[in-house]
């Protein structure tokens, strides 16, 4: 099934079970899902800081291969500009690579899973998943003003990337809502309140961890 706003690869190979089977063994992982201008890499830079876990923006990784002038990178540029999803086999395998090349076992990756297809070929099953929830206007107004330089920050691009938001991310929301690990956080709050609430969430796994 083709999902929604996702580009068709033909040129990449799925990541083995095998792989994903053994980056997952040992390791605390955390997803921070929230649509565009939530405020996923804000919070995520505060907790990697303050709680000791290794950060993986999904996005960040996508940007440096853009700046790399590659091939994927290229391709990831068009894409992006028509706020369209990249590939899921290129998104885990950047992710699989960075993973791979740090030490630290505790990671938090930003804006990933973005749809079902992304979740099936990845096989992590996270420990648990903050969504920082956030109203679309504003989500655009904080887009609007951030200004970064990206090709998806102006406001034809942004409108169709909460389509594909709610399209794609929104059912993966709900499986993880269902099965008990989704954590919402009031996410239009100011950056510090916003990150208290998300330290008292990921201080009790730690104290779980610990418990065992």
């Amino acid at each position: 099934m083709e999902l929604p706003g996702a580009a068709k690869t033909e040129d990449h190979v799925p990541p083995s079970k095998e792989a994903n089977e053994q980056l997952s063994k040992g390791y605390t992982v955390v997803y921070v899902l929230g649509c565009p201008g939530s405020g996923k890499s804000t919070q995520c830079s505060k907790i990697s800081a303050g709680l000791g876990f290794f950060h993986l923006s999904a996005g960040d990784l996508l940007q440096e291969e853009i700046n790399s002038g590659s091939e994927d990178g290229k391709m990831i540029a068009d894409l992006k500009r028509e706020g369209r999803l990249v590939p899921s086999e290129i998104v885990v395998k950047l992710l699989q690579q960075a993973m791979q090349r740090t030490g630290n076992k505790k990671s938090l990756i930003d804006g990933f899973p973005r749809n079902e297809e992304n979740q099936n070929i990845i096989k992590i099953e996270p420990e648990l998943v903050l969504l920082l929830d956030c109203s679309e206007e504003e989500s655009t107004r904080r887009l609007l003003n951030r200004n970064q330089g990206r090709v998806d920050d102006n406001a034809e691009t942004i409108k169709k990337r909460f389509k594909v938001y709610s399209e794609s991310t929104l059912p993966v929301i709900n499986y993880y809502s269902s099965n008990g690990k989704l954590r919402r956080i009031d996410a239009e709050r100011p950056i510090e309140e916003v990150y208290e609430s998300v330290k008292e969430i990921l201080s009790e796994l730690e104290q779980k961890h610990q418990g065992h």
